[in-house]
């Protein structure tokens, strides 16, 4: 029967046009495969001519795209009808495949087996180019460049796509109105057409990599911060990937959304924010990512000349926002009038010319347009380091090397960091010398050198930053921590020395510790590394706690520093007392000696005798777990525990407590004078709270009355605001993201004020309120970065599976007794962040392996298995939940979506 009998008949008999329709749609899969009698008309009607080979390969096309006809045999038996016809007709793809008059095509097709020998018959036929606009020509490379990067396609099939896409590449030319005009009609293509559960892919969007920068540089020491080179490039990577944006859109995002972060920045340096720290990643560590991604990228395709024009657009674009480039600006030089360390007469220098001179230096923008940009930038002067390398004869690395030395003054050393300081370009190479030389002296347990080392770099916080944008700055506490185990003074010649000299290494391992807040084991070269040595010096032991060798050291020590008839510390107490050791039992010592000196076993001279051997070079580095230990048992004991208090005022505010001491305690003594308890300590002539509250405020830099009661400051904010962090962090980003800014939400942090499972509800609630004022797109971008970005296993538990496993389920039931309106809104926010999430995991898993070079589950499971698994939960409970029904139903209504999690073909 002709299909215009079929036509006719059905006419007759009362059946409607539509009728017919679903008829054929929903039946075709199962005749196909149940008659083969009607493929043998098929391919009849198509050998015979009555149905011309184009005709069925146009009407094939358009109807792949239904959601009724997802079906992988059927789509193969179509496929292989078409590929049959044509290589038996022996005409030329043009003609067989697409009429002769056809001359524009566009490559839609997205099987992986017949569908790509298709493909290349497709390709073959687009031979004149000449027609194609430069608008046109983007958005047939937005479709090409969709395909290479979110699927597996045969090696012959990426070859002539990549040729393909290399031909529109050349097409489209410098033009920047042109390149313009493009992205819009791109833009409107897939708001109006491709707008499935992954969501609007918009091109304008800030809100990605902000998260995605303003992530590497506040975990910047964790596994997939700034420092770890190939986690931070798989990371960018997989973005890349997951956005199917083009280079040069990707490019673009980046740098605006780099210069975002630095114009929303601080002035003063002392925020974690601050424009300094902002500085030195944008034009001292981002181009080197860029380059390292480049290179990644070029293994998988993309040429050097592609990212080079994809920078060259990004960068023409970016000088189109003088708004941005001159709030870069303003803030650059309200920092100036913040630092007083700064060459007051130095011209400053353009943000934007800096970033150009070093994405240059790295080598992935070409000079002839660096100076197209920026034509001053010829005659820009060499920086203070790069004319006294010049003038030494050296490059900038062997000069620092040169200076870095314990000869050095502390005063030309401060000179020298504040040089580095202000020339981003020389950071790089400063933490090159610093991780050669601290292994080196590691290796060598050259002590004196170390400490020197060490000493500088905590006496100088920034430079701490540098390291950490540029380097793990973990495995150089797997370093220390290796010392301070395993030395000892037995051997020594002169051991007060060597004690001192370890001590700077305790003291910088603490500081980096805390600053960065590393609290989980360090896995360097396949070795677990436990920081409780460092982080635990504050616990009090009871005598019966302690093995036998701690009890001995601690009595022999007790007896030295709190008896009025020792002769003090000698050098053979020290070679026989582990460092450890002494590090452990400091705090117990000082619990004991102020009980005694309660129950007068102890006079109040020999307690300040005892200290001042503390305050001095040999002990001090003990102090902080000291300081920690008295104000946990002022908080437990509070008025019973008067003398702790004092030991705290001596120790705290003598001259000759270290700084960095100061530092690392000051916090916690502020939180804790506070408190109510606290406050109803009597004055006295050797008690002043007000004196150490003062102490507190100087060392943090706070300026404000240190005989108020109240506690406003951020980094001391009390435990009630605490507890409220993670509904702030929430609100703050999305109210970033509306302003256009880049947004920050530290995860981590959050897990450490809530559960994982109660800081995702809460995420959904906000989530759930913003995606009905329209801020749909927002909340999936933010909801995927939050379950889909790697972040360190140890410190916070991977998101992903606990929100699809436990989470999920239960806003499922929620929402399936919600009024229809409501339920229809957070049932669509619930398929687009399902969707986003797991392909955005899907890509970072694949970016981890192949730029890493390794197999490992990032997101806590692969996200193949969280897709089966989430597919065979919403089936069993689709009869009974319209909510999950219509979940399953819109993933596998998705082509894209399916072709990566086939689990969900319907």
């Amino acid at each position: 029967m002709s299909l215009a009998e079929l036509t006719r008949n059905s006419y007759q008999c009362g059946i409607s046009p539509q009728q017919v329709s679903d008829f054929c749609h929903v039946d075709l899969d199962s005749t196909l495969n149940t008659y083969p009698t009607l493929r043998e008309y098929l391919q009849l009607a198509l050998s015979d001519g009555l149905l011309p080979n184009a005709v069925f390969v146009s009407t094939f096309i358009r109807a792949a795209r239904e959601p009724e006809l997802q079906n992988g045999s059927t789509l193969d038996i179509l496929c292989r009808l078409a590929l049959n016809t044509h290589y038996t007709s022996g005409l030329s793809p043009t003609g067989s495949i697409i009429p002769l008059a056809d001359s524009q095509i566009s490559v839609l097709s997205k099987l992986i087996v017949s569908a790509s020998e298709f493909a290349i018959l497709l390709l073959s036929c687009v031979t004149d180019m000449s027609q194609v606009t430069a608008a046109q020509a983007m958005i047939y490379l937005g479709d090409a460049n969709d395909v290479l990067q979110s699927l597996r396609l045969s090696q012959e099939l990426r070859q002539v796509l990549e040729g393909f896409v290399l031909s529109l590449s050349l097409l489209m030319g410098d033009d920047a109105k042109a390149v313009r005009d493009a992205q819009m009609l791109h833009t409107m293509q897939l708001t109006m057409g491709k707008n499935d559960v992954l969501g609007a892919n918009v091109e304008t969007d800030t809100v990605t990599c902000g998260l995605l920068l303003q992530s590497l540089v506040a975990c910047r020491s964790c596994d997939f911060g700034s420092g770890s080179d190939l986690e931070a490039v798989a990371v960018m990577t997989g973005t890349l990937r997951w956005t199917s944006w083009a280079p040069n859109v990707f490019c673009t995002q980046l740098l605006v959304a780099a210069l975002t972060c630095v114009a929303q920045s601080s002035s003063k340096d002392d925020h974690e924010s601050s424009f300094s720290l902002w500085r030195a990643f944008v034009v001292g560590r981002l181009p080197r990512l860029l380059f390292s991604l480049e290179k990644s990228l070029e293994a998988h395709g993309t040429t050097e000349a592609d990212w080079r024009a994809a920078m060259h657009a990004a960068l023409l674009s970016l000088s189109q926002r003088s708004d941005l480039l001159t709030q870069c600006d303003v803030v650059a030089r309200q920092g100036k009038g913040h630092d007083s360390c700064q060459d007051s007469n130095a011209l400053p220098r353009s943000l934007i010319r800096e970033f150009i001179q070093q994405l240059l230096a790295v080598g992935i923008i070409e000079y002839t347009f660096a100076v197209s940009m920026d034509p001053m930038m010829a005659n820009d002067p060499r920086t203070r380091l790069q004319s006294e390398a010049f003038d030494h004869g050296c490059s900038i690395e062997t000069y620092l090397d040169s200076k870095l030395t314990s000869d050095s003054s502390p005063e030309d050393t401060l000179l020298l960091l504040e040089k580095i300081r202000q020339e981003p370009g020389s950071h790089h190479c400063f933490a090159a010398v610093v991780q050669k030389r601290f292994t080196s002296h590691s290796t060598s347990l050259d002590l004196e050198h170390l400490s020197h080392l060490t000493r500088t770099l905590y006496h100088h916080d920034f430079a701490l930053d540098i390291l950490s944008l540029h380097l793990k700055i973990s495995y150089l506490i797997c370093n220390a921590l290796e010392i301070i185990s395993e030395y000892d003074c037995e051997t020594v010649g002169d051991p007060q020395t060597a004690v001192s000299h370890l001590g700077d290494i305790v003291l910088f391992a603490e500081m980096v510790l805390a600053k960065f807040r590393i609290s989980s084991p360090i896995i360097k070269d396949g070795k677990i590394y436990r920081t409780e040595l460092l982080r635990c010096t504050s616990r009090v032991y009871q005598l019966d706690e302690l093995s036998p060798e701690h009890k001995s050291a601690f009595a022999t020590w007790y007896k030295a520093i709190f008896d009025s008839n020792s002769e003090g510390i000698d050098d053979a107490l020290l070679r026989t007392t582990k460092p450890q050791i002494l590090l452990q039992i400091s705090a117990t010592l000082f619990s004991q000696a102020a009980l005694a000196r309660q129950e007068n076993r102890l006079d109040n001279d020999t307690l300040q005798t005892g200290m001042s051997y503390f305050l001095g070079p040999l002990l001090r580095w003990t102090l902080v777990g000291v300081i920690h230990a008295m104000l946990f048992e002022i908080g437990h004991r509070a008025l019973v525990a008067p003398f702790h208090l004092a030991i705290v005022q001596t120790i705290l505010c003598s001259p000759c407590c270290p700084i960095v001491v100061r530092r690392l305690c000051s916090p916690s003594c502020l939180r804790l004078l506070s408190s109510r308890r606290i406050q109803a300590f009597p004055q006295s002539p050797i008690l002043d709270i007000s004196v150490i509250r003062a102490t507190c405020f100087q060392t943090l830099g706070v300026n404000k009355d240190p005989s108020c009661k109240a506690l406003e400051d951020h980094q001391i904010s009390p435990a009630t605001r605490w507890m409220d962090f993670p509904k702030q962090e929430i609100h703050e980003a999305l109210a970033l993201a509306r302003r256009h800014k880049a947004p920050r939400i530290d995860v981590t942090r959050c897990l450490s004020a809530t559960s994982p499972s109660r800081f995702l509800d809460l995420l959904w609630s906000e989530l759930s309120v913003a995606s009905s004022l329209g801020e749909m797109e927002t909340c999936r971008r933010l909801a995927t970065f939050v379950l889909a970005m790697p972040r360190q296993l140890s410190s916070a538990p991977p998101l992903l599976p606990i929100f699809m496993y436990n989470v999920l389920p239960n806003l499922i039931v929620a929402i399936d007794q919600q009024p229809a309106t409501e339920k229809g809104m957070n049932t669509q926010l619930l398929v687009t962040i399902i969707s986003s999430a797991l392909t955005a995991a899907l890509h970072i898993e694949w970016a981890v392996q192949t730029v890493c070079e390794e197999q490992r589950f990032v997101l806590g499971q692969p996200s193949a298995a969280v897709a089966r698994r989430l597919a065979a939960d919403l089936r069993a409970q689709k009869l009974s939940s319209s909510t999950s029904a219509t979940i399953l139903q819109r993933l596998g209504s998705s082509p894209a979506f399916v072709t990566n999690f086939p689990v969900f073909v319907m």
